[in-house]
């Protein structure tokens, strides 16, 4: 009589299989993030941004119950990161205020103005008065704690006599509207293939604006041009 089979355990999952599962959760915010920016958040459906990261509609519903959570997971990942790497930049920085200045703002230009992430801060500005929630949640993760490590720079560079007595939220708007400017252009007007050959590029902008902003903000002559490096 032949034995009957052993209810032995289940294979473990191959090593392979386990990475999958350990990487989907990026997947599909990288789906979520190109749709998005694509499409709007209105009109972007959870079941397209499923079919773009190759998952059933159920697999992103466990990983994400609702719209608005994958949303929110989008900016976290795709900015949130980045304000916390210049809150940590400073605390360690010991340079000069305008040097950690200008490696933020190319940094932020570099990993935000030339990816897609950066499409995120026109689908608010299109869209945050028809979903207040949202908007209040972008002012809270983003607008507020990015205004204010860069405060806390030019309050740092006035207390050390680097740079002038100025309002330092004042002054963190002069800094951020043209980067805010171009990265908006390089997603609406830009996105829709209209260039402009015989303009400056976005780098010679940022350039200047860092120029004349510290001919204004420093307490003395700069020594040379401002590099790129925090350091």
């Amino acid at each position: 009589m032949p034995r009957a089979p052993s209810k032995s355990a289940s294979p473990a999952p191959s090593s392979a299989r386990q990475r999958r599962k350990e990487a989907r959760p990026q997947e599909l915010l990288e789906a979520a993030l190109a749709l998005f920016v694509e499409k709007g958040f209105a009109a972007t459906r959870m079941e397209e941004v499923a079919a773009q990261a190759g998952v059933s509609k159920g697999t992103l519903y466990l990983y994400y119950p609702s719209k608005e959570e994958l949303f929110k997971a989008v900016v976290r990942e795709s900015i949130g990161t980045k304000i916390a790497e210049g809150v940590s930049e400073l605390g360690k920085h010991q340079g000069s205020m305008a040097a950690l200045l200008t490696w933020m703002l190319w940094s932020w230009w570099e990993r935000m103005g030339l990816t897609p992430a950066g499409g995120i801060h026109k689908i608010m500005m299109s869209e945050a008065r028809n979903f207040p929630e949202l908007a209040a949640f972008y002012n809270d993760e983003v607008i507020e704690p990015s205004c204010e490590l860069l405060a806390e720079v030019m309050r740092r560079g006035i207390a050390s006599g680097e740079f002038r007595d100025v309002d330092p939220d004042a002054a963190v708007m002069v800094m951020i509207g043209p980067v805010l400017h171009l990265v908006l252009h390089q997603h609406s007007i830009g996105a829709a293939g209209i260039t402009h050959e015989h303009k400056c590029t976005p780098e010679q902008v940022l350039e200047l604006q860092l120029e004349l902003m510290f001919e204004g903000l420093l307490n003395r002559p700069r020594d040379g041009a401002m590099t790129r490096s925090p350091a």
